[in-house]
């Protein structure tokens, strides 16, 4: 891939020509999956119904409206660097009170505007794999939780399962960029999203930068024979 800052560029425009059909997207080619691994993501807050909560890399906010549907006094600040994304979002937001407790910022997630020890949970979905400064992003999640609060990341993985391993590999690198490439009308932005798959760390190296920032306590779950897992650490 490209120098930090190239590809800081590149993931921004990829993601701010395929916005508006992003959501569409998603579902159809996770066969609606994606929304379990959210809800599943989510539950792991539950002792933290009420105060904030950081929605880092937001995207079109469905990981925000599933932290605001779970606890009905919560209040969620999602940023994303993407302004065309949060836009797309808020277009699409439910008419009910859940619109008043998201609160939607355009900002870099390895410069979190956001004051140190003032967030009860963050929360990152498929966004830490796009981070130019992998490292630099995780030590700022550290910084901006409370202590006891909880880093949440759900992220693409690669399933070592030897019958469902090729099945995927298949669909992620012949299928998926074809058919995305046709409804969105950018083939490259998904040839990426198997390239940074297939490049990103394994479940081991990413919980061991983690301890890194500062986590005490690290934990991983696979979710759909390891296709996405989530990980949690412990401030």
């Amino acid at each position: 891939m490209k120098n930090p800052d190239e590809k800081k560029k590149f993931v921004q425009e990829k993601f701010s020509s395929i916005s508006g059909k992003y959501d569409f997207l998603n579902s159809v080619l996770s066969f609606q999956i994606d929304r379990y691994w959210r809800w599943v993501t989510t539950r792991e807050l539950k002792e933290f119904p009420e105060g904030a909560v950081l929605d880092l890399c937001a995207g079109t906010l469905p990981l925000s409206l599933e932290l605001t549907r779970q606890a009905k006094h919560r209040q969620v600040l999602s940023v994303d660097f993407c302004e065309d994304m949060l836009r797309a979002g808020m277009q699409h937001l439910p008419a009910d009170e859940r619109k008043g407790r998201i609160g939607p910022v355009c900002g870099d997630g390895e410069q979190i505007p956001v004051k140190s020890g003032t967030v009860w949970g963050v929360t990152v979905a498929f966004g830490v794999r796009n981070l130019a400064r992998t490292q630099q992003g995780l030590n700022e999640m550290y910084r901006v939780l409370k202590p006891g609060g909880k880093l949440l990341i759900l992220e693409f993985s690669r399933p070592q399962n030897p019958v469902v391993k090729p099945l995927y590999n298949f669909y992620l690198n012949r299928v998926l960029p074809k058919i995305a490439g046709l409804v969105s009308g950018d083939t490259e932005a998904y040839e990426y999203l198997a390239s940074s798959i297939a490049e990103f760390y394994t479940p081991e190296q990413l919980l061991g930068m983690m301890q890194q920032a500062g986590f005490a306590t690290t934990y991983h779950r696979p979710l759909t024979f390891g296709v996405v897992t989530v990980y949690v650490g412990v401030k």
